[in-house]
């Protein structure tokens, strides 16, 4: 499951995940990013913060995350992956191959930081 919250004046979405993700997370998300980019074109960024990956509750839920990366990722300036998760500390490096949008991690307790390199794109 993810928590998430679009800050609307500043373009961020902010995302905790809270459990393994399901296919209605990128649904409820799509519902709340979706009418912000079609009306300003895209997001500033997102800030993932993650104490670990929690994995994917179905297969639904993993093609729902890769279509939901594919159909938005142009959209997107910048992504930072806040956490000392090792394997969410390789993400940015595999995704960078993947996604149009500049990713960077930042350390579990930088989120300060990592809002402000979002925002300073």
């Amino acid at each position: 499951m993810l928590k998430f919250e679009l800050l609307s004046d500043r373009g961020i979405l902010l995302i905790t995940p809270e459990g393994p993700l399901a296919a209605t997370d990128f649904e409820r998300i799509g519902g709340e990013v979706d009418p912000f980019i079609a009306t300003h074109g895209k997001l500033n960024g997102i800030l993932i913060e993650a104490k670990s990956f929690p994995g994917w509750d179905s297969l639904s839920a993993l093609i729902s995350h890769v279509k939901f990366v594919a159909n938005h990722h142009r959209k997107i300036e910048r992504i930072a992956v806040v956490t000392d998760a090792e394997v969410l500390k390789v993400l940015p490096r595999i995704a960078d191959h993947f996604v149009k949008a500049e990713i960077r991690q930042f350390d579990a307790g930088q989120s300060e930081l990592a809002m402000a390199w979002i925002e300073a794109a």
